[in-house]
């Protein structure tokens, strides 16, 4: 038997990267996922923020009321007024880590950039970057190629207010696909303008492969202009949420300012489950913080303090859409990205706070208080109804069978807080014929199988009753055990494996639309999977290729020549146990279903599973493409 190579492990393997070089080959520590631009969270997005973040940083500080904001295809460049990076710093500012203000409270107090890096990471990850600082009637201007200083100049230009000038396109060779989507670009300068009252943001979009565009309705729309400006803080966004779904609030938001705090909130009837934005120095901090637990824990306090009640926290901020933001002097943030507050030491006085802020609000608006007590009230009586449905369906599932009937476990089950059974998985699949041909040649260990009697039910427009109701929807939830919460996910990956039909594709869509309704964090955690299976298998007595799209397809044929034999898969039981085999093994293709906030995904799932069918028919008729078969 040949020995294994001996790998040598000595001062020759021991590396030290300059800054440059970590940026650009750990880049997810510094913006977090790549992407491709569909998604808000991407990482052209990330750096485009670190750019406008200082810019608001200015106005923070009381300097330039206008950023202009210009993408061209992949190419952006922000245009702030405030006081213009100092002229022999602009080189360094931008390209040497941990260099900056930031560090000094005379110059920024509540600034988001805290570390030296955000501008820096943004110049070593693009192809090109420039910026150029106006200060006084002179200006410096550099330019960089992936991080690197290409020229420099100077010289005086006294038409140009003071401010800085950076341009930057995305580096290729990192990003390998970009498209900057004028929804997302929207969304995150309309935050800003909430965040930032009185602050004036210009957005000229012009879109990869667009600005060519020569006149027409299609030129007009590659070359769009829009204004972002709140008068309103955080009552602006609160009343953008509701209108997402044509949401009521139930009495007007209440809203508190200050300098350091700012909070607004009311409940509605036509929502499920809590909505909250929570910001810091500006900053969306996605996954919340102590900020967000605190105003939690200080609303809860305030309501049961104003009645001499005991509610819980969850039926006072039930069907409430409200925000919350702080401006801090040392935020602790959990990432570079920024995503969640981390100082325990504001949480007592910032509990103190909403609670004395909530309790004079109450005093001097009793009609609104009395209005708030008696939605708590309402929503307390519906949970102990929801309870009593519970233990029905409990009582039920008893008396039927001790075991889950539709399901198949596994014998490894996933553990989030022990760090244990990762890579288990269950299969949501529909009907006998296609289970048995997963059964027959799963991984018993890690891949278990739920059986769906048929196309689920629609629960867009139910209540969460429904779930206990529905024994098909109630012992789905069971086998994953999420009726609480989804700490006790039994299984890593929830993979929805349907038929590449009309009737597969609907019962995808009804299951998308049960989790998003009911589970959402497990969406939003990355748990909920598509399982990709082969549409076509082309063959000859020499090889066999599976494809997964026309395009495959046609070239499996081609390759494979005349004799080649083409069979289209109409359904996962069609799929032999042993050609199956392979496609949930370690080669198998899943497709991640992508979390939205829920402003996004109502008007996506309201529109295809709401009650609108007349609406539904006329946006096919519309939209529907017939192929002309030749």
């Amino acid at each position: 038997m040949a020995e294994k190579p001996k790998h040598v492990y000595d001062e020759s393997k021991i590396k030290t990267l300059s800054s440059l070089e970590h940026i650009r080959l750990r880049t997810g520590m510094y913006i977090g996922r790549l992407g491709d631009g569909s998604h808000y969270d991407d990482g052209c997005y990330v750096l485009l923020k670190e750019v406008i973040d200082n810019a608001i940083d200015e106005y923070i500080m009381g300097y330039g009321k206008e950023v202009e904001l210009k993408i061209e295809g992949t190419r952006v460049s922000v245009r702030d007024y405030g006081r213009g990076i100092p002229l022999g710093k602009v080189v360094d500012c931008v390209s040497t880590i941990n260099t900056g203000a930031k560090y000094n409270d005379d110059v920024f107090q509540f600034s988001v950039g805290l570390n030296g890096v955000g501008t820096k990471a943004v110049n070593a990850l693009s192809d090109e970057f420039v910026v150029r600082s106006y200060r006084g009637g002179e200006f410096v201007e550099a330019s960089f190629k992936r991080g690197k200083l290409k020229n420099e100049k100077k010289g005086k230009d006294a038409k140009q207010p003071d401010g800085t000038y950076v341009e930057f396109e995305p580096d290729t060779t990192i990003f390998k696909q970009t498209d900057f989507k004028p929804e997302h670009l929207e969304r995150r300068l309309r935050h800003y303008s909430y965040l930032n009252t009185g602050l004036k943001l210009i957005l000229k979009y012009s879109g990869a492969g667009e600005s060519a565009q020569g006149d027409g309705e299609h030129g007009q729309e590659a070359c769009s202009t829009k204004v972002f400006q709140s008068r309103h803080g955080l009552m602006d966004l609160v009343m953008e949420d509701l209108a997402g779904d044509n949401s009521e609030p139930i009495y007007p938001p209440l809203h508190y300012a200050s300098k350091m705090l700012e909070f607004c909130f009311t409940h509605t009837n036509s929502r499920y489950g809590e909505t909250f934005y929570s910001f810091v120095n500006g900053q969306y901090t996605a996954d919340g913080g102590t900020h967000l637990s605190a105003f939690r824990e200080g609303l809860l306090k305030a309501v049961n303090e104003y009645c001499g009640g005991k509610f819980d926290g969850d039926d006072v901020r039930e069907c409430m859409v409200g925000a919350v933001a702080i401006r801090l002097k040392d935020p602790v943030f959990e990432s570079q990205t920024k995503n969640k507050l981390g100082n325990t030491e504001i949480r007592t006085g910032l509990v103190n706070s909403v609670r004395e802020e909530l309790l004079h609000f109450f005093q001097r608006n009793k009609q609104i208080a009395e209005t708030i007590l008696a939605k708590v009230k309402d929503t307390e009586q519906l949970r102990k109804e929801l309870q009593e449905v519970k233990k029905l369906a409990r009582e039920r599932a008893k008396a039927i069978t001790i075991r889950i009937p539709q399901l198949k476990d596994c014998k490894v089950h996933f553990d989030k807080a022990r760090g244990k059974g990762k890579g288990s998985m269950i299969f949501l699949t529909e009907g006998q014929s296609a289970a048995g041909s997963i059964v027959s040649c799963r991984d018993v260990s890690t891949q278990a199988i739920f059986v769906l009697k048929g196309k689920p039910l629609n629960v867009w427009d139910l209540k969460r009753d429904i779930v206990y109701k529905n024994d098909e929807m109630y012992n789905l939830m069971r086998s994953l055990d999420i009726e609480d919460s989804i700490e006790g996910l039994r299984y890593e990956k929830v993979i929805l494996a349907t038929d590449a039909d009309v009737d597969g594709l609907h019962i995808r869509n009804l299951l998308i639309t049960y989790f998003f309704r009911f589970f959402e964090p497990l969406v939003h955690d990355g748990h909920l999977f598509v399982l990709e299976t082969p549409l076509f298998r082309v063959r000859n007595k020499e090889k066999t290729t599976y494809c997964y799209s026309e395009a495959e397809r046609d070239a499996a044929a081609q390759q494979l020549g005349r004799s080649a034999e083409i069979t289209r898969f109409k359904g996962l039981g069609e799929i032999s146990p042993a050609e199956f085999k392979q496609f949930i093994g370690p080669d198998m293709r899943l497709s991640q279903i992508e979390y939205a906030p829920k402003l996004d995904a109502s008007d996506i799932l309201g529109f295809y599973m709401g009650k609108n069918t007349p609406e539904r028919k006329d946006y096919i008729m519309e939209n529907l493409v017939v192929p002309v078969e030749e």
